[in-house]
C-alpha cells in the first residue's frame, strides 16, 4: 500500500504521486493520513486506484475524478467529486455545498447529510444520500440519478432538465418546473439497483416518490416569463 501523511508531505506532492501512471496503477492501494480539513485532496485521478482517506477533507476532494474508487472517513468541505468522470466515491459523513456538481458520471454515496445545491447541473453522474439534503439540490440538473433516503429541502429540482430526482421523506418545495411523476416499475428496478450499489438493502423502493421536469422551460416562452 502506497501511504501519505500531510502531516508529512504537500498535497501537492500527494497529487502528483497520484497522477504518476508509473505509480498510479489500476488497482493499486493507496492511504493518506492527517487530512486535517486540507483542500484540493486527491484531485484529477486518472486510473482505477483504491484510495482511502482518513479524516476530514476541505474543498473539492476527489474532484475530476476519473476511474477510482475514494473512500472518505470523514466529513468534506464543499464541491465534493465535483466534474467527476467515472468511479465511486463515498463520504463516510456529511458533505457541504454542491456536492457532486457539473459531474458526467460515475457515483457519489454520502452516507450522512448533504448540505446545499447537491448534484447542482449534473451531467450524468448517479448520487445516493442516506441522509437529507439542502435547498436547491439538482438545479439546472441535465440527466443521471440522485437518490435521497432522507428529507429534501426548499426548491428542489429548479429548472431541471432530465435528471431522475427520488426523495423518500419529504420535500419541503419544488423548484420552478420541477413535479411529482408517477413511479412505475422500471423506476423502481432502477432504484433498486442505485440503492444495492450505494448497499443499501433494508429501505423499500415503495417509499420513493420520484420527481422530474414539467418541460416548460426548455425554451423561452413569455407566457412562462414568471416562472424563471
Amino acid at each position: 500500500m502506497n501511504e501519505f501523511d500531510l502531516d508529512q508531505s504537500k498535497i501537492r506532492d500527494f497529487n502528483a504521486a497520484l497522477h504518476n501512471p508509473s505509480k498510479a496503477t489500476d488497482q493499486s492501494t493507496w492511504k493518506v493520513t492527517n487530512t486535517k480539513g486540507r483542500h484540493a485532496i486527491a484531485v484529477g485521478i486518472n486510473s482505477a486506484l483504491n484510495l482511502q482517506i482518513d479524516g476530514h477533507v476541505g474543498y473539492y476532494c476527489a474532484g475530476m475524478n476519473q476511474k477510482a474508487n475514494v473512500t472518505i472517513n470523514g466529513h468534506c468541505g464543499a464541491g465534493v467529486a465535483e466534474n467527476m468522470m467515472s468511479g465511486t466515491v463515498t463520504v463516510k459523513g456529511n458533505a457541504s455545498q454542491y456536492a457532486g456538481a457539473t459531474a458526467h458520471g460515475g457515483l457519489l454515496i454520502i452516507e450522512g447529510d448533504a448540505s446545499s445545491r447537491c448534484g447542482i447541473s449534473m451531467k450524468g453522474i448517479d448520487i445516493v444520500v442516506k441522509g437529507n439534503i439542502g435547498h436547491m439540490s439538482a438545479f439546472m440538473a441535465q440527466t443521471g440519478r440522485l437518490v435521497v433516503c432522507g428529507d429534501a429541502g426548499d426548491a428542489l429540482g429548479d429548472s431541471l432538465y432530465e435528471a431522475r430526482l427520488y426523495v423518500r421523506g419529504k420535500v419541503a418545495s419544488l423548484g420552478a418546473d420541477c413535479i411529482e411523476k408517477p413511479m412505475k416499475e422500471e423506476h423502481k428496478t432502477e432504484l433498486k439497483e442505485l440503492l444495492e450499489r450505494a448497499n443499501i438493502t433494508d429501505i423499500n423502493v415503495e417509499e420513493f416518490h420520484r420527481y422530474g421536469s414539467a418541460r416548460t422551460l426548455y425554451n423561452f416562452n413569455i407566457d412562462n416569463v414568471g416562472s424563471y
